[in-house]
C-alpha cells in the first residue's frame, strides 16, 4: 500500500490541499466548516505525514485542528520548501503550487513527528515570545534616547521605557506563575537551573520553544537549537563550518547562558580555556560551549538527573 503525503498551503481565508501520490487536488475555506471538510477527508485517505508551513500564525488553527483530529502533522519551514522547490526547478508560485511544493518535500525528507505543544505549554511559549519582544523594544527606546538631545523626546522615550518595563515585570510575573503552578514544569525547572550558568528565564525559554529537549539524540537537538555546524566545500575549495537556521530564541537564550557558564561552570569554563588554548577563535569557543551545555541539558532532561559537579 502506498504512502500518502500532503503539504497543505495556507492562506488567510484559504487552505490548498495538494494529496500525493495521485489524489485530486482541493481547497476548503480557513473556517470551522473548512476544517471539519478537510479534517474528514484526509482522515480517509490515512496519510503519513501532513505538512504545513510556518506562516506568521495563520497555521495555528490548522496545525490544532489536524492535531487535536489525531492526524500525523508536521510544521515546515517555507524557506526549506522553497529551496526544494528551486532545486527541482520549480519557479512558477502559486497557492495550488505551493502545495504541491510542500507534499513532495515532505515526501522526500520525511520529517520526524513532534509534539505539538498543549494550549498551556503554547501560552507559556507566546509569554516567553512577549517577553523577549518588550526587551527588544526596550533595547531600542534606550539606543533612541541616547540618540537625541531634544528634551521633549528624551521625556517621551523615558515614559515608553516605564511603561514597558513594568509589562516585563508582570509578564514575568505570569511565566513564574505558569512554571511553578506546575509540577511537571517546575520538575524540568529545577533539573535545568541545577547547571552552573543556566538560570530561569533559560530554563523557561527552553521549556517553552524546545520540547523535544531530553527526547532527541545531541545531533538532533543542536540542530533544532542552530548550533549544529555545517560544512561549506565544493571541489578543493573548503570553506568557514558555520551555525544557522533552527530556533533563534532557543539560541540566543543559548549563547547569553553560555557567556556565564564560561566563568562559573567549572567543567564549561575549563572546555573553553582548551579551545583557545588549540588557538580557536573567542567566539568560536562561545558557541562551542553553548552546544555542549546543549547536550548537557538534553541528557539532564532525558536522564531526570540533576547536574553533578565532577
Amino acid at each position: 500500500m502506498e504512502m500518502v503525503w500532503v503539504g497543505i498551503d495556507v492562506a488567510k481565508d484559504r487552505l490548498d490541499v495538494h494529496v500525493l501520490p495521485a489524489a485530486p487536488a482541493f481547497a476548503v475555506a480557513r473556517n470551522g466548516k473548512g476544517l471539519s471538510e478537510l479534517v474528514e477527508r484526509l482522515a480517509r485517505v490515512t496519510p503519513e505525514r501532513v505538512a504545513v508551513e510556518a506562516t506568521g500564525g495563520f497555521e495555528t488553527v490548522v496545525a490544532a485542528a489536524l492535531a487535536a483530529a489525531g492526524l500525523p502533522l508536521v510544521v515546515v519551514n517555507p524557506a526549506q520548501v522553497r529551496h526544494f522547490a528551486q532545486a527541482v526547478g520549480k519557479r512558477a508560485k502559486t497557492d495550488p503550487i505551493d502545495a504541491a511544493m510542500i507534499a513532495r518535500f515532505v515526501e522526500a525528507t520525511r520529517p520526524e513527528l513532534r509534539p505539538l505543544a498543549d494550549a498551556a505549554a503554547q501560552l507559556l511559549g507566546d509569554l516567553v515570545a512577549r517577553r523577549r519582544q518588550i526587551i527588544e523594544m526596550i533595547v531600542a527606546e534606550k539606543n533612541r534616547e541616547r540618540r537625541t538631545a531634544v528634551q521633549r523626546i528624551r521625556k517621551s522615550i523615558a515614559r515608553l521605557i516605564a511603561a514597558l518595563e513594568k509589562e516585563l515585570v508582570e509578564i514575568d510575573a505570569e511565566i513564574d506563575t505558569g512554571v511553578r503552578g506546575s509540577p511537571a514544569w517546575r520538575e524540568k525547572e529545577d533539573l535545568l537551573v541545577s547547571v552552573p550558568g543556566v538560570g530561569p528565564i533559560t530554563a523557561r525559554t527552553l521549556i517553552a520553544e524546545m520540547p523535544e529537549l531530553g527526547r532527541l539524540d545531541n545531533k538532533r537537538i543542536a540542530s533544532l537549537a542552530g548550533l549544529a555546524p555545517y560544512t561549506r566545500r565544493s571541489g578543493q575549495w573548503k570553506g568557514k563550518s558555520m551555525i544557522g537556521g533552527g530556533r533563534k530564541a532557543v539560541r540566543s537564550a543559548l549563547f547569553m547562558a553560555a557567556l556565564t557558564a564560561c566563568r562559573h561552570n567549572p567543567t564549561l569554563k575549563a572546555f573553553r580555556q582548551r579551545l583557545l588554548a588549540a588557538g580557536k577563535p573567542k567566539m568560536v569557543a562561545v558557541i562551542a560551549v553553548a552546544r555542549k551545555l546543549l547536550t548537557f541539558l538534553n541528557a539532564i532532561l532525558r536522564d531526570q538527573k540533576p547536574w553533578q559537579t565532577a
